[in-house]
Protein backbone atom coordinates (compact mmCIF):
# COMPACT_ATOMS: atom_id res chain seq x y z
CA UNK A 1 0.00 0.00 0.00
CA UNK A 2 2.49 2.03 1.24
CA UNK A 3 4.59 1.61 -2.31
CA UNK A 4 1.93 2.29 -3.89
CA UNK A 5 1.24 5.96 -2.42
CA UNK A 6 4.29 6.82 -2.96
CA UNK A 7 4.37 6.01 -6.22
CA UNK A 8 1.39 7.82 -7.01
CA UNK A 9 2.63 10.93 -5.20
CA UNK A 10 5.40 10.49 -7.44
CA UNK A 11 3.56 10.50 -10.70
CA UNK A 12 1.67 13.76 -9.32
CA UNK A 13 4.94 15.27 -8.35
CA UNK A 14 6.40 14.53 -12.01
CA UNK A 15 3.39 16.47 -13.70
CA UNK A 16 3.86 19.20 -11.31
CA UNK A 17 6.90 19.60 -12.45
CA UNK A 18 6.36 19.23 -16.25
CA UNK A 19 3.78 21.99 -15.93
CA UNK A 20 6.60 24.21 -14.19
CA UNK A 21 8.61 23.85 -17.12
CA UNK A 22 6.35 24.76 -19.85
CA UNK A 23 5.23 28.00 -17.23
CA UNK A 24 9.31 28.56 -17.34
CA UNK A 25 9.63 28.54 -21.02
CA UNK A 26 6.48 30.40 -21.46
CA UNK A 27 8.21 32.58 -19.50
CA UNK A 28 11.68 33.32 -21.11
CA UNK A 29 9.48 33.21 -24.38
CA UNK A 30 7.37 36.50 -22.93
CA UNK A 31 10.94 37.85 -21.57
CA UNK A 32 12.43 37.26 -24.93
CA UNK A 33 9.78 38.47 -26.61
CA UNK A 34 9.75 41.94 -24.43
CA UNK A 35 12.85 42.14 -25.16
CA UNK A 36 13.22 41.82 -28.48
CA UNK A 37 10.25 44.50 -29.18
CA UNK A 38 12.11 46.95 -26.94
CA UNK A 39 15.65 46.53 -28.68
CA UNK A 40 13.51 47.23 -32.34
CA UNK A 41 12.03 50.03 -30.85
CA UNK A 42 8.44 48.54 -30.51
CA UNK A 43 7.34 49.28 -27.57
CA UNK A 44 7.21 47.13 -24.91
CA UNK A 45 4.72 44.56 -23.72
CA UNK A 46 5.01 45.43 -19.99
CA UNK A 47 4.83 43.43 -17.08
CA UNK A 48 7.30 40.69 -18.00
CA UNK A 49 9.46 41.60 -14.84
CA UNK A 50 6.83 41.28 -12.69
CA UNK A 51 4.84 38.01 -14.24
CA UNK A 52 8.31 36.44 -13.79
CA UNK A 53 8.27 37.08 -10.62
CA UNK A 54 5.13 35.37 -9.89
CA UNK A 55 6.38 32.79 -12.23
CA UNK A 56 9.74 32.51 -10.05
CA UNK A 57 7.43 32.26 -6.75
CA UNK A 58 5.24 29.55 -7.78
CA UNK A 59 7.87 27.41 -9.33
CA UNK A 60 10.11 27.80 -6.30
CA UNK A 61 6.87 26.33 -3.85
CA UNK A 62 5.63 23.90 -6.22
CA UNK A 63 9.07 22.59 -7.02
CA UNK A 64 9.81 22.19 -3.56
CA UNK A 65 7.86 18.75 -3.39
CA UNK A 66 8.96 17.60 -6.66
CA UNK A 67 12.19 17.83 -5.50
CA UNK A 68 11.75 15.81 -1.95
CA UNK A 69 10.52 13.15 -4.39
CA UNK A 70 13.34 12.65 -6.73
CA UNK A 71 15.75 12.53 -3.50
CA UNK A 72 17.48 15.65 -4.63
CA UNK A 73 17.53 18.66 -1.94
CA UNK A 74 20.65 18.68 -0.42
CA UNK A 75 22.35 16.84 1.96
CA UNK A 76 25.75 16.50 3.50
CA UNK A 77 26.27 12.82 3.37
CA UNK A 78 29.74 12.25 4.95
CA UNK A 79 28.43 11.04 8.45
CA UNK A 80 25.89 9.03 6.75
CA UNK A 81 27.96 6.90 5.06
CA UNK A 82 30.18 5.79 7.54
CA UNK A 83 27.22 4.04 9.42
CA UNK A 84 25.31 0.81 9.20
CA UNK A 85 22.50 0.20 7.99
CA UNK A 86 20.27 0.79 10.84
CA UNK A 87 22.35 3.88 11.64
CA UNK A 88 21.76 5.62 8.08
CA UNK A 89 18.18 4.41 8.68
CA UNK A 90 17.89 6.96 11.75
CA UNK A 91 19.60 9.74 10.23
CA UNK A 92 17.03 9.71 7.08
CA UNK A 93 14.09 9.38 9.39
CA UNK A 94 15.23 12.60 11.56
CA UNK A 95 16.14 14.35 8.07
CA UNK A 96 12.55 14.08 6.43
CA UNK A 97 10.91 14.54 10.34
CA UNK A 98 12.86 17.61 10.34
CA UNK A 99 12.29 18.64 6.77
CA UNK A 100 8.58 18.05 7.38
CA UNK A 101 8.22 20.11 10.66
CA UNK A 102 9.39 23.00 8.73
CA UNK A 103 7.55 22.78 5.94
CA UNK A 104 4.40 22.67 7.73
CA UNK A 105 5.60 25.76 10.07
CA UNK A 106 6.15 27.40 6.77
CA UNK A 107 2.77 26.46 5.14
CA UNK A 108 1.48 27.17 8.09
CA UNK A 109 2.97 30.67 8.30
CA UNK A 110 1.39 31.73 4.90
CA UNK A 111 -2.25 31.39 5.07
CA UNK A 112 -2.13 34.58 6.74
CA UNK A 113 -0.16 35.95 4.25
CA UNK A 114 -2.77 35.56 1.74
CA UNK A 115 -5.80 35.91 3.79
CA UNK A 116 -4.15 39.38 4.45
CA UNK A 117 -4.39 39.77 1.06
CA UNK A 118 -7.77 38.72 0.15
CA UNK A 119 -9.11 40.82 2.92
CA UNK A 120 -7.63 43.87 2.08
CA UNK A 121 -8.11 43.34 -1.34
CA UNK A 122 -4.78 43.82 -2.13
CA UNK A 123 -3.27 44.82 -5.51
CA UNK A 124 0.66 45.39 -6.99
CA UNK A 125 1.78 48.46 -7.24
CA UNK A 126 2.38 48.03 -10.98
CA UNK A 127 0.62 48.85 -14.50
CA UNK A 128 -0.79 45.87 -14.12
CA UNK A 129 -2.52 46.21 -11.22
CA UNK A 130 -2.53 42.53 -10.40
CA UNK A 131 -4.79 41.06 -7.75
CA UNK A 132 -2.25 39.62 -5.08
CA UNK A 133 -4.20 36.78 -3.77
CA UNK A 134 -3.68 35.87 -7.64
CA UNK A 135 0.42 35.11 -7.34
CA UNK A 136 0.12 34.39 -3.19
CA UNK A 137 -2.58 31.72 -3.97
CA UNK A 138 -0.52 29.35 -6.15
CA UNK A 139 2.68 30.67 -3.82
CA UNK A 140 0.69 28.86 -1.07
CA UNK A 141 -0.84 26.21 -2.91
CA UNK A 142 2.35 25.28 -3.69
CA UNK A 143 3.63 25.79 0.03
CA UNK A 144 0.58 23.57 0.94
CA UNK A 145 0.93 20.69 -1.51
CA UNK A 146 4.70 20.30 -0.13
CA UNK A 147 3.34 20.09 3.07
CA UNK A 148 1.32 17.43 2.11
CA UNK A 149 3.87 15.89 0.40
CA UNK A 150 6.31 15.71 3.20
CA UNK A 151 4.16 14.60 5.45
CA UNK A 152 2.66 11.58 3.32
CA UNK A 153 6.54 10.59 2.72
CA UNK A 154 6.99 10.59 6.57
CA UNK A 155 4.34 8.62 7.21
CA UNK A 156 5.61 6.21 4.20
CA UNK A 157 9.19 6.14 5.41
CA UNK A 158 7.74 5.56 9.50
CA UNK A 159 5.51 2.36 7.56
CA UNK A 160 8.97 1.22 6.21
CA UNK A 161 10.89 1.41 8.83
CA UNK A 162 8.35 -0.69 11.17
CA UNK A 163 8.30 -3.25 8.25
CA UNK A 164 11.61 -3.58 8.46
CA UNK A 165 11.80 -2.79 4.80
CA UNK A 166 15.11 -1.01 4.76
CA UNK A 167 15.89 -1.17 1.13
CA UNK A 168 12.08 0.40 0.13
CA UNK A 169 13.07 3.35 3.28
CA UNK A 170 16.23 3.73 1.33
CA UNK A 171 14.57 4.11 -2.02
CA UNK A 172 11.84 6.49 -0.35
CA UNK A 173 14.10 9.16 1.53
CA UNK A 174 17.49 8.11 1.29
CA UNK A 175 20.11 10.21 -0.59
CA UNK A 176 21.28 9.86 -4.10
CA UNK A 177 24.68 10.08 -3.34
CA UNK A 178 27.70 10.25 -5.92
CA UNK A 179 29.43 7.43 -3.99
CA UNK A 180 26.39 5.19 -4.15
CA UNK A 181 25.38 5.83 -8.14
Amino acid sequence: MADHILGALRRANRAVALILGLALILTVAFILTDVALRGLGLGSLGGSDELSGYVMAAVASWGLAFTLLERAHVRIDIVRLKLHDRGRAAMDILAMVVTNGTVLLIAFQCWPVLRKTIAGGSRANTPLETPLWIPQGIWFAGWLWFAISATVVTLVALSFLVAGRGAALDGAIGIGSEVES
